[in-house]
């Protein structure tokens, strides 16, 4: 999951936003939940597993912001 973390942070900003695109957002929602396992935090799993759901629908616009601003999109660390 470390590679898969480290891989996605890597990605350039351009792609990046294509992954924001309502669809495809689920990659952050996955993204989130992987970050939180590898951390071992509970609550933040449930967390990121409900991000899964939601990511498409509302997230993806605060992910464009995010990335725009911050290059990472947000999340609760």
């Amino acid at each position: 999951m470390k590679n898969l973390i480290k891989a996605i942070d890597d990605l350039p900003l351009l792609a990046k936003l294509i992954l924001c695109i309502p669809g495809i957002a689920i990659i952050w929602g996955i993204y989130r939940l992987c970050r939180s396992i590898v951390k071992g935090d509970t609550l933040h799993i449930v967390f990121g597993v409900i991000f899964i759901f939601v990511s498409g629908i509302i997230f993806w616009v605060v992910d464009i912001i995010c990335i725009l601003m911050n290059n990472k999109v947000w999340w609760i660390d």
